[in-house]
């Protein structure tokens, strides 16, 4: 890995996307520590330090919503988009014909996921100060001046800044992906995690008096890490054959090849989706816990207890099932959307003992659901371990280290494949010209 690192930086357009991208990211720190106006401090330390749902947001806003920053909401709305879109892909006729349609079908997806975030961005900036001063110890709001009644243009000055920021970081994350390394929204949640890791690790040291939960937590950390790799790295080669073809006086073809069929092909998406659409309830039921209605207070209540606290079994068995469940679909989309038994009949290629075309098909399909369940079981054990982990050790400061885990260790596996394909690419171009 760091041989491919340092080779990298010994080629000129490759060293220029790596310079790009950490010239991205330190604008993105920078941007992650500009307040949003009337924000105060102390109070907003005092509900970080008690809230786990504040600290999931946190996650995905890359450290913004700490400081309550212009990119508080991170790329949270648009990962909402994106799930939205392809739950609606499979559903909407027009839309299932515009993702086949290449890459201008994919560009008019996008497009329309962009569209969509901004009202859900401005949504959820109000919805979350909303939530964040009713959340507030003394009788100041943390946020000051957000009352659409008494400070209009204050208030929608505050919610236009924050979508500003979230779609900022969009564009930010895109440009990354195009100019950069990597991919641009992973890459952003991965800064964010890396720079909020001292942290959380001198806060759980400070807060810990026993020393032995927190080896338990390096050991299992540890073996988290391994586990990832093992199974990042973990495939099923198809072996492929293709046929001898005759050309004037002279044979073509008739080489052989594989399929490389992964063991978890939607890498740390799955993790990313479950744990958007577990904080939903959580926000949402916040909304409702001081209703008048006994009916609408009682199930608020109900859902805030589970989804927002996340420490009942309840909350961690639905995290665990949704990680398998967006595990399969999130690669079941991909394969279907690349078409492989169809492209393999028309280069003349064939899997030895199935037939071209549709067996071929649907060989893959079962292959790929037989191999897919030991990489969803994996990644929903690996979301639910820290819940496990406290019930033993009682440590409640690393709640979300296994998540960030994750995310972490799939996007360096992942951007050190992009370095190395790119260079593999420039060692074998003289041959190809």
């Amino acid at each position: 890995m760091l041989d491919s690192l340092l080779a990298s930086f010994r080629i000129p357009d490759l060293r220029a996307k790596l310079l790009f991208t950490f010239a991205m990211l330190i604008a993105f720190r920078f941007m992650a520590h500009i307040p949003v106006p009337g924000v105060d401090f102390e109070e907003l330390r005092n509900l970080f330090a008690n809230n786990q749902l504040l600290g999931m947001l946190n996650l995905f806003s890359g450290g913004g919503m700490r400081q309550f920053s212009v990119v508080a909401m991170g790329v949270y709305p648009y990962i909402t988009a994106t799930i939205i879109m392809q739950l609606l892909i499979p559903v909407i006729p027009q839309l299932e014909a515009l993702s086949k349609e290449g890459e201008s079908g994919r560009a008019k997806i996008n497009q329309y996921m962009h569209f969509a975030t901004v009202p859900l961005a401005a949504l959820q900036a109000f919805g979350t100060i909303q939530f964040i001063n009713t959340q507030r110890t003394g009788t100041k709001d943390i946020i000051s001046h957000f009352d659409l009644g008494a400070y209009p243009l204050e208030t929608l000055a505050i919610i236009a800044s924050m979508v500003a920021g979230t779609m900022l970081l969009v564009w930010i994350g895109e440009l990354i992906t195009q100019n950069g390394v990597g991919n641009g929204v992973s890459i952003i949640i991965f800064a964010g995690i890396v720079a909020s890791l001292p942290q959380v690790v001198v806060q759980a040291i400070a807060g810990q008096i026993s020393i032995i939960p927190l080896i338990a937590f390096g050991v299992v950390g540890v073996g988290i890490v391994v586990g990832i790799v093992l199974v990042y790295e973990g495939q099923r080669r198809i072996p492929v054959q293709y046929a001898r073809r005759l050309r004037g006086n002279r044979w073509y073809g008739g080489g052989s090849t594989h399929i490389p069929m992964r063991v978890n092909s939607a890498g740390m998406i799955p993790l990313i989706f479950a744990s958007s659409l577990m904080i939903f309830p959580g926000t949402l039921a916040s909304y409702f816990v001081g209703a008048d209605n006994q009916v609408i207070r009682d199930v608020a209540n109900m859902l805030y207890n589970t989804f927002y606290v996340g420490t009942s079994w309840v909350y961690w068995g639905l995290y665990f099932v949704m990680v398998v469940g967006f595990t399969f679909f999130y690669t079941l989309v991909i394969f279907q959307q690349q078409n492989i038994g169809d492209n393999l009949q028309k280069n003349g290629a064939f899997i030895p003992g199935i037939r071209p075309g549709r067996p071929t098909a649907e060989y893959l399909y079962k292959v790929l659901i037989r191999i897919t369940w030991a990489g969803a079981v994996f990644l929903g054990i690996v979301a639910v371990a820290p819940f496990f982990l406290q019930q033993f050790t009682s440590v409640q400061a690393l709640t979300l280290s296994s998540t960030g885990l994750l995310i972490v260790v799939g996007v360096v596996l992942d951007t050190i494949k992009q370095l190395e394909a790119q260079l593999l690419m420039r060692n074998y171009r003289g041959f190809i010209r």
